[in-house]
């Protein structure tokens, strides 16, 4: 018995043990809620005969969201309370890789059943004694491994498993995706502590096919390069190349995530015929002969994989549009394979699971992993590895507060101030989104959320400016009131309450409307008249300043406001979306014509403007500024210099701006068909306003600010989009 367990809980444990073979509702629990609990949460839904009815979460407010999307009745801050409270058949472990052993434990002893994402834990040592209390409790404990449950694998899998290609000789697996992290961070995540995590994160997924098709190798070898260091002075291998070979089998393993075209698949080849399932794409193609001679045989083979790839191509196409009517698992491959792997943990009536999710084969990707990374070469960067600083806390007052300091502009802002010796304090959720150097430059950093008025208030403290700069990511009218409205409204009154004696907040140039027609654009220019009809970001920036030009004439908030305009140079993504639409940084399909001159301005112009703001005289509260440089570039222009300076063809489209308009009013009639709950109403002018027509006249910024944007053609392109290259 535990100490945290009394024998209550241990026979009400055993209760629910027994209930697992049982008929009747299973109550699920949810411990993390991020982003893949959302495919769960859905996953569950689509399950009959289980509810999820739990979720817990140390940061509660996430918790809550996520409750109230999904419709669970109960939220928890620990999964103590959790399992005490809610009843609970099963657990599903959410959370970061090195925290998977610790709740799994816990569930598992208390009698509950668990799906752990993968990996199943971090060591073989905690594998084996997770499988320990799973046997001493004969609860299920499952891993879920979702790709080889995806629909193309799974087709390949049932051919070898008929021998249809006969004894394999070889096997491809490739995994070329981008990782987000390596550029947005959080660069203190568990898997980028250390050269060798990404092993344990992303490697379980490619792992776990090789054991599924050929079984453990007898011979590997490891190939990592393209050594980068992150902003934390770790260093990570972008790509790496495992071997391995069983009996006759070779695999070649190759993992790449850097930017790039995104590849995920498995080919194999055999005596008889080879296939490749295509993960990424969801096709699965036979390559097999046909009984004619050779070039007719080349001939039909080629014809009958493109009719494979086209059938299975409207097919994808045809489910996710049909999902868009009707929910259904199989409108997302990678949701899809999610929902299979889950329903094949419910459909077991006891601990014995299907192999590929069981907690043997979960052990066994693990014991890969660390033969893998006992093999691997030291890391050959000539950038030593370093241990990231650590932060410095709130001790001193101090002149600024950043709020939003980990996204492009706030880093700039926050590098900006410390360059100049101005005392400088952030507030961030983690601060492994800064970079090192601005961290071991002094900054004092506030862990916290924006939400928590305690901590809002410990982040005040002392200071004489706030420069609100945070955002929210979300996509609701809903959500956008209450987490981009009222938290601006909750972070001006108390700055007011603790006598700020300056608050900066950045709205933006879409508040506008800037398509034909609108002429000369000022400060003096109202935001759109139609404001409801632009998108709902537009509109919450716009309900913003509203309620704090109030604030000022009402409650004396010391406001001053600023509107960036199409903001690139280092720490951003040259595939700027005021450029056009990017679905793939290959592709952009223009808005409009792309021959006027856009609204660009530098990262570093925006955050010397800011700093501008901060040192003007009280005669500036209450004003407005726009900071966009002077006209250089069109997006044809912007293009050009992007192809010519990255080296690479970017497929480029000039769609009607009526097409666009005419897609998005497509998707709205089937979300107000399904009664979608983000269905909005889109206008043709919140389309039309994307194109940029206006002209900005930001004489007034450049007067009282005596701010001075870059205003030559090569600077511009050599800090803005040549500065942002290396990341993209």
């Amino acid at each position: 018995m535990t100490k945290e367990q009394p024998e209550g809980a241990r026979e009400s444990g055993r209760a629910e043990a027994r209930r697992w073979g049982a008929h009747g509702e299973r109550r699920v629990g949810l411990v993390g809620t991020g982003y893949i609990s959302e495919y769960h949460g859905r996953a569950l839904r689509l399950i009959p005969g289980v509810r999820l009815v739990a979720v817990c979460d140390r940061a509660r407010s996430r918790a809550e969201t996520f409750a109230k999307d999904f419709g669970v009745p109960a939220v928890y801050a620990s999964l103590d309370e959790m399992l005490a409270d809610a009843n609970l058949d099963a657990v599903h472990v959410l959370t970061p890789p090195d925290a998977h052993h610790a709740p799994s434990a816990r569930a598992v002893d208390a009698g509950v059943a668990v799906l752990v994402e993968k990996p199943m834990a971090t060591s073989t040592a905690d594998c084996d004694a997770l499988e320990a209390i799973a046997r001493r409790r004969g609860i299920p404990l499952g891993v879920a491994h979702n790709f080889l449950f995806a629909e193309p694998y799974e087709k390949l899998r049932a051919d070898l498993q008929a021998n249809v290609y006969g004894a394999l000789d070889y096997v491809g697996i490739t995994w070329h995706r981008p990782l987000g992290q390596l550029t947005g961070g959080p660069f203190d995540a568990w898997m980028l502590k250390t050269p060798t995590n990404i092993l344990f994160e992303i490697g379980p997924h490619p792992i776990s096919m090789l054991l599924d098709l050929v079984g453990i190798p007898d011979e590997i070898g490891v190939f990592p390069s393209d050594d980068i260091v992150l902003p934390t002075g770790v260093a990570f291998q972008r790509r790496w190349h495992i071997y391995a070979r069983r009996d006759r089998t070779v695999v070649d393993l190759n993992l790449g995530f850097g930017r790039g075209f995104a590849e995920h698949s498995v080919h194999v080849r055999g005596a008889t015929g080879g296939a490749t399932a295509d993960l990424e794409r969801n096709t699965y193609v036979r390559h097999q002969h046909v009984p004619r001679d050779m070039d007719f045989d080349r001939y039909a083979m080629l014809r009958n994989e493109a009719r494979q790839m086209v059938v299975q191509g409207k097919r994808t196409l045809f489910d996710y549009v049909a999902s868009k009517v009707r929910p259904s698992p199989r409108g997302n491959p990678y949701g899809y394979s999610i929902t299979r792997a889950v329903e094949s943990f419910y459909a077991s009536r006891s601990e014995e699971l299907d192999r590929r999710i069981s907690a043997a084969m979960g052990r066994d990707v693990i014991a890969l992993c660390e033969r893998i990374r006992d093999l691997t070469p030291p890391v050959s960067s000539p950038v030593a590895v370093a241990v990231p600083p650590s932060p410095v806390t709130a001790t001193a007052p101090a002149k600024v507060l950043v709020l939003g300091a980990t996204g492009f502009i706030g880093k700039e802002v926050v590098r900006e101030l410390l360059g100049r010796g101005t005392s400088t304090r952030v507030l961030v959720r983690s601060a492994g989104k800064l970079p090192r150097e601005l961290v071991a430059g002094g900054l004092q950093v506030v862990s916290g959320d924006l939400a928590s008025p305690t901590d809002l208030d410990g982040a005040l403290e002392g200071v004489e400016c706030v420069v609100h700069l945070a955002r929210a990511n979300v996509k609701t009218w809903a959500d956008y009131q209450k987490h981009e409205i009222e938290m601006t409204r909750q972070v001006a009154e108390r700055a007011v309450a603790r006598g700020v004696h300056r608050f900066i907040y950045t709205g933006t140039i879409d508040s506008y409307y800037a398509g034909p027609g609108s002429g000369t654009i000022t400060e003096a220019t109202p935001l759109d008249p139609q404001i409801e009809q632009r998108n709902l970001y537009a509109r919450a920036k716009a309900a913003s300043e509203t309620l704090l030009v109030r604030m000022h004439r009402e409650q004396a908030l010391p406001l001053v406001i600023l509107r960036p305009g199409i903001v690139i140079g280092r720490g951003g993504s040259p595939a700027h979306w005021g450029v056009g639409m990017w679905q793939y940084d290959s592709v952009c399909q223009v808005w409009g014509k792309g021959d006027n001159k856009l609204p660009l301005v530098l990262v570093g112009d925006v955050a010397r403007g800011i700093l501008a703001a901060i040192d003007a005289p009280d005669d500036i509260h209450g004003d407005s500024f726009n900071l966009i440089g002077d006209p250089i570039l069109s997006a044809n222009e912007y293009l050009d210099e992007l192809e010519r300076q990255a080296g690479v063809k970017i497929q480029r489209y000039h769609p009607p701006i009526l097409a666009f308009y005419a897609e998005s009013m497509f998707k709205w009639v089937i979300k107000v068909a399904v009664r979608h709950p983000d269905r909005i109403m889109p206008t043709y002018r919140d389309w039309v306003s994307r194109t940029q027509m206006g002209r900005f006249d930001c004489s007034k910024a450049k007067r009282v600010l005596g701010w001075r944007p870059e205003s030559d053609r090569a600077r511009l392109v050599e800090e803005g989009i040549v500065a942002a290259l290396p990341a993209w």
